[in-house]
């Protein structure tokens, strides 16, 4: 991964070349940012740069046998820690019994959210964590000596899914490292981080992404128009992931769409008959699509408020034009009174789906709050 690869966020990127030139890299940083900020690719590249045996002014080369290396992500000084999942057919659940699918995975994009990573190994509806026998593995890792770089470089990502045993025995390593090694830590919720950990970091936010840069990397990446690149970076907000997501999967948003409205019709009508059939419905197709589901309705609220409070001309409304068609009659029924508890609801099914709990009796109970909601 070149900084090259990457579209937009040139202050960061400087910022970074910057470091390694004046000799001012510091053992221990935080990328944080929120999801779709690119912070890991960000990372990456940095790390690459570092080890890079023929840096340009501003990249790495992309040529000499380190980066080789590192396009493969088999450079043996660089380390990768990742949420994974109990299995119970191993005794120690750490990030290398992963490692080739963790390659694979990140090699076909670097941009990516945790739900990506969980759907690609298939673990049902697992949560990811970084567990307690990690730190063993890391400490053991990074004592040994560095076998063809300067640096040893362990990327961290996720530091908040970090099990608090793990953060307490790596405190004093990240405090005190070995000689020459980097600790990059890679966050998008860096509130939720152990305070001892994230004050040990330096901190480099990285910001979500520029429409126009989104917008490029899509027509550049999937071959699409100008339009409709434009219409799914504007609706994706900054979010590079969601972007891709949305470009790839367009007959899912499609199908969200038509089961917001049927949600919506079903709840004004106070049809309980048709809303039961529909809470059926979204229980059978699984929990990822469900999470999407609840994402896509939490926005498709959001944008109708604003579109309530008169703020469509106002370039603050995302919406794809299926959508823009719906919500110009719809919108009124999203209103201060409401808006609220509709926000609540949809938070609340996300979190209990998350959980594992029943989904037809989550779906159901949401269906019916907002049977009541909706009216007011």
């Amino acid at each position: 991964m070149r900084f090259s690869d990457i579209p937009g966020q040139q202050e960061i990127k400087a910022g970074l070349v910057k470091t390694v030139d004046q000799g001012r890299v510091s053992h221990a940083q935080l990328f944080a940012g929120p999801e779709g900020c690119g912070s890991f690719a960000v990372s990456l590249a940095y790390a690459q740069f570092i080890s890079c045996e023929n840096r340009l002014p501003s990249d790495s080369c992309g040529k000499c046998k380190s980066c080789l290396k590192y396009e493969k992500l088999i450079h043996p000084d660089l380390h990768f820690v990742f949420p994974v999942i109990k299995d119970k057919k191993t005794k120690e659940q750490v990030s290398d019994n992963y490692i080739s699918e963790w390659r694979e995975f990140v090699g076909q994009s670097p941009f990516f959210s945790l739900n990506n990573w969980l759907d690609f190994i298939e673990v049902g509806n697992a949560q990811g964590l970084i567990f307690a026998s990690e730190a063993s593995e890391i400490i053991r890792k990074l004592m040994l000596k560095t076998f063809e770089s300067d640096y040893k470089i362990l990327i961290l990502w996720l530091p908040e899914k970090m099990h608090i045993a793990t953060a307490n025995k790596l405190l004093k390593m990240i405090e005190e490292p070995p000689e020459k090694t980097l600790f990059l830590l890679v966050s998008e919720e860096p509130d939720k981080i152990i305070p001892t950990i994230a004050s040990r970091c330096q901190m480099v936010k990285v910001p979500s992404f520029r429409l126009s840069d989104i917008a490029g990397y899509l027509q550049s990446n999937f071959g699409i128009g100008d339009k409709q690149a434009n219409d799914i970076a504007r609706v994706a907000n900054g979010n590079i992931v969601r972007a891709v997501e949305m470009c790839k999967n367009q007959d899912t948003t499609v199908l969200n769409l038509d089961r917001f409205k049927n949600l919506m019709r079903f709840a004004w009508k106070r049809d309980i008959i048709s809303i039961i059939s529909w809470s059926e419905e979204m229980a059978s197709i699984g929990r990822e699509p469900q999470k999407n589901f609840l994402s896509f309705a939490l926005r498709l609220v959001r944008e109708n408020f604003m579109l309530t409070l008169g703020q469509g001309k106002n370039n603050i409304v995302y919406l794809t034009d299926d959508e823009t068609a719906f919500s110009s009659k719809f919108h009124p029924f999203i209103n201060q009174k409401n808006v609220h508890g509709f926000s609540e609801e949809l938070n609340l099914a996300h979190a209990h789906v998350e959980a594992n709990g029943n989904a037809k009796i989550i779906f159901l109970d949401l269906a019916l709050k907002l049977t009541r909601l909706i009216r007011q």
